[in-house]
């Protein structure tokens, strides 16, 4: 061991020539890990610094519906030592007067008391106490709202606008809501009022979705027990306690599963890098040649020679880490600056170890694994090589051990991987998604040079001098066609599949979503309301189709007994909020029984359920399962009595649990209604229907449906810009391919003078090359990521798949222009070299 440390160490006496590309592509991989991390860490940080702000409390009970009784009040007042009550819903702001030049969007509205907010700042433009904000004039009380929905309304600050029947004044913009990350999904933009000026809205009537949130400041820090005292102390209330510890649940969820998409991407990066640094290993390799045979002449073993050089790679390596890490963090530093205003939190980037580390880890593993293969193969290199005068590479396989090593490896940093990822699902498929793509992509290259040689060769070519040599080159294993389609085609995969996918979602909310889905959601509909609604949309032409349904919400607390937390499944998403129940005599005319049989129509025995066969799959339900589900703090215990096909991707009304009608139908409720209308009709019924039922709350289908998919196209593009730094990296392998193969191509262009080529012909020949091996990496790229936007589409959008043409063609002209720029830059030297001395410093 202490021999081959000397021979490597006076080795690396030579200088770092030849490993700048193995540096910077160890470097951009675990730097681009390492950043994602560190600013995970310091979202994560900043989430649980903040909780209390973001929660509006130290702790909070939320009641689904209703509001606390005054028992349960008189609790909750004695449990903590302060209280605010704080009811959240949708609802219809309406601007002007009620006509046709009146304005209509929707809102989630806030309704507060005076203790609002217990922790953190409400902001408002202009700058105000809230109190006074909410005073309102002497005729009318104050309001605030987002500025984006007093855009949408047309209201400047003193204008008058309405929720239900009551009108407020607007008093000032929201800039900033402490709290408001800490809530649901919302439909609208925020508006905020107090809760005593909504007494004659007629906007909170029994059964009207609502849930009222009582936010706690606690005298005792321990908050394990404050939740065990609190969910005691209001037994079967229906009631669910967030804390601090936990104040933005979807926040954190999306950041941790984005972040791990982010890194899993980088780690794409990172194996393309592995690309380059296997071929900066290998050129640096091929030039020992004769150093290897060397020391097998004087004796020395294949062990030995393979550790001389794992330890000169590896002291590189550690290099490549050590500029990595600290690029991944100081990048934070400059970045947090530019996202701080997209965060529900303040950023306070420090180092962190346990992101650097884990970004240190997988590029170890990954250099490790991309060097094995080139090093394995000196054992192939043999003493008799010196004595002929060149340099003799081999093509052969490494041995067995070698390959069982490299797949060890391999299986480690994909379980490494899934262990560090907030999702392991996600970082499974990713990993065989990289994986799978880099198969295809190695297969691609073999057929590339195969093709090309056959195609050198042929008669078509005969009289292209210029196509006939670059084609010749591609089939050349030397000339880097398979690190070229690798390192290229694996960012362009990426690229390729977000850009199908991005427009596949886009094109089906455009074209597909108004075909099957309808045009509104109808909510909050009282049961005296319902026929008068009703009879508004049977006189209008336009109106294709109405269906209504009785609506409650209740939160699932029990399946077969067993506590809803303490599911195995208490993570499935049926079980982690309130979830809408409905009830019904007769089998729905668009329902589709998959087990089981419905009711009779005049059942009155034990509650049933039907329950949605996907989610009780998924939730291990079956026919006799029990669920219990809480409505308005009652316990309902249901057998279930038949499964159901429910296909939520139409739009239309979907419920996961229908029960039988008794009890539940005796509990107050509302009625949802979904109406399939033409779009010139739309403005109309919407107008109409506001006007008759200030209370009913509507919801365009599709612009809920756009807000859905804004969401997921930012997602696409943080997904762009992680594959834009893998295609980085893979810039970098072409680059350093390029350099690699310069010495070739001076002696491949001093021959080619000989025999009486042109500048011109040779610098065509070049640039052909270039230009058809990076054509070559952007259609196996876009194959690939056709294939996999195919897969999503069908399998985890459930909708169909349309080949998207333009950004296709951008993906192959991108794999040219790239290539091309590359190979150039090393095309001068080989043409303005001199046949003469070039082919006299041959042996």
């Amino acid at each position: 061991m202490r021999v081959a440390w000397n021979i490597a160490r006076r080795e690396l006496r030579g200088g770092l020539r030849g490993f700048w590309v193995f540096l910077a592509c160890l470097a951009l991989g675990v730097g681009a890990i390492a950043a994602i991390g560190s600013i995970r860490s310091a979202i994560d940080a900043g989430l649980e610094r903040e909780g209390a702000t973001l929660l509006g409390g130290d702790a909070e009970l939320r009641f689904t519906y209703r509001n606390a009784t005054d028992e349960e009040r008189a609790f909750i007042d004695d449990f903590a030592s302060e209280v605010s009550e704080v009811y959240d819903f949708r609802s219809m702001a309406v601007a002007g007067t009620g006509g046709e030049d009146a304005e209509r969007a929707i809102t989630q509205v806030k309704a507060v008391d005076s203790a609002y907010p217990l922790v953190g700042e409400l902001r408002l433009d202009p700058a105000m106490p809230l109190a006074d904000a909410l005073a309102g004039t002497d005729d009318l009380p104050g309001g605030v709202m987002e500025p984006i929905l007093a855009d949408r309304l047309g209201l400047a600050i003193g204008d008058t606008f309405r929720l239900g029947v009551q009108d407020f004044v607007l008093s000032a913009h929201i800039t900033r809501e402490p709290d408001g990350f800490g809530g649901n999904f919302g439909f609208g933009p925020r508006s905020l009022v107090r809760t005593s000026d909504l007494a004659n809205a007629e906007l909170l009537g029994p059964g009207t979705l609502y849930e009222v949130n009582y936010r706690l400041l606690l005298p005792d820090s321990d908050l394990d027990a404050a939740r065990e005292e609190a969910l005691e102390g209001l037994e079967s209330a229906g009631v669910r306690w967030r804390d601090s510890r936990n104040a933005a649940p979807q926040v954190r969820r999306v950041i941790d599963r984005v972040s791990s998409f982010l890194v899993l991407v980088g780690l794409a990066g990172l194996a393309v890098g592995g690309v380059g640094v296997s071929a900066a290993v290998r050129t640096y390799l091929d030039g020992k040649t004769n150093v290897i045979a060397t020391l097998k002449t004087l004796g020395a073993q294949s062990r030995t020679i393979f550790t001389v050089y794992l330890m000169q790679i590896g002291v590189l390596t550690g290099l490549g880490l050590a500029v990595g890490l600290t690029l991944g963090a100081l990048v934070p530093f400059i970045v947090a600056p530019l996202v701080a205003d997209q965060l529900p939190v303040s950023l306070q980037i420090s180092l962190s170890p346990s992101a650097l580390a884990e970004a240190a880890i997988y590029g170890a593993l990954t250099a490790l694994i991309f060097t094995l293969w080139p090093l394995a193969r000196t054992e192939h290199v043999r003493a008799a090589t010196i004595f002929r005068g060149a340099a003799e590479a081999t093509q052969s396989w490494p041995r067995l051990p070698y390959l069982v090593v490299i797949a060890m490896l391999v299986v480690a940093l994909v379980l490494i991987s899934a262990a560090f990822a907030a999702a392991p699902r996600l970082a499974y498929a990713t990993a065989g998604g990289v994986l799978g793509a880099l198969v295809v992509l190695a297969l691609a290259a073999i057929g590339v040079r195969a093709l090309a040689r056959r195609l050198a060769r042929s008669r078509a070519l005969r009289g292209r001098t210029a196509l006939r040599m670059a084609m010749g080159a591609i089939s050349n294993p030397r000339e880097g066609a398979g690190a070229v389609i690798l390192s290229l085609g694996l960012g362009l995969t990426v690229l390729a599949a977000v850009g199908q996918i991005d427009h596949n979602l886009r094109n089906a909310i455009a074209t597909d979503l108004p075909d099957r889905a309808p045009s509104y959601f109808f909510l909050d509909i009282q049961n005296a309301q319902l026929d008068g609604f009703l009879g508004r949309l049977a006189e209008d032409p336009d109106v294709e189709d109405v269906q209504t349904a009785p609506m409650l919400r209740g939160v699932v607390t029990a399946l077969n007994g067993i506590p809803a937390n303490a599911h195995p499944n208490s993570g499935h998403w049926v079980l982690r909020g309130d979830r809408g129940v409905s009830y019904s005599a007769a089998l729905p005319d668009s329902a589709t029984l998959t087990a089981g049989e419905w009711w009779a129509e005049d059942y009155s025995g034990p509650p049933l359920i039907s329950f949605a066969q996907e989610e009780a799959d998924e939730l291990g339900l079956t026919l006799g399962d029990t669920v219990t589900v809480n409505v308005l703090g009652r316990e309902i215990t249901a057998t279930i009595a038949s499964l159901r096909e429910v296909d939520f991707s139409t739009g239309g009304i979907g419920f996961v649990m229908v029960m039988s009608p008794m009890p539940i139908s005796a509990a107050p409720h509302t009625h949802i209604a979904t109406v399939y209308a033409a779009e010139a009709a739309e403005g109309a019924i919407l107008r109409d229907l506001s006007n008759m039922f200030p209370n009913v709350t509507a919801i365009r289908v599709r612009e809920a449906a756009e807000r859905v998919t804004e969401a997921l196209s930012t997602m696409a593009t943080a997904t762009s810009y992680a594959a834009l730094a893998t295609l980085l990296t893979g810039f970098v392998v072409l680059i350093g391919a390029a350099a690699a193969g310069e010495r070739a191509r001076v002696f491949e262009a001093a021959v080619m003078k000989t025999l009486g080529a042109s500048r011109r012909a040779i610098l065509t020949s070049f640039a052909l090359r270039s230009a058809l091996m990076g054509a070559a990496a952007g259609i196996v790229a876009l194959g690939a990521g056709a294939l996999a936007s195919w897969a999503v589409m069908r399998f985890v959008m459930e909708s169909p798949y349309r080949f998207e043409p333009y950004s296709a063609l951008g993906i192959i002209a991108g794999g040219v222009i790239a290539t091309l720029v590359a190979g150039l830059l090393f095309a001068m030297r080989p043409l303005s070299a001199r046949p003469a001395s070039i082919l006299r410093a041959q042996d």
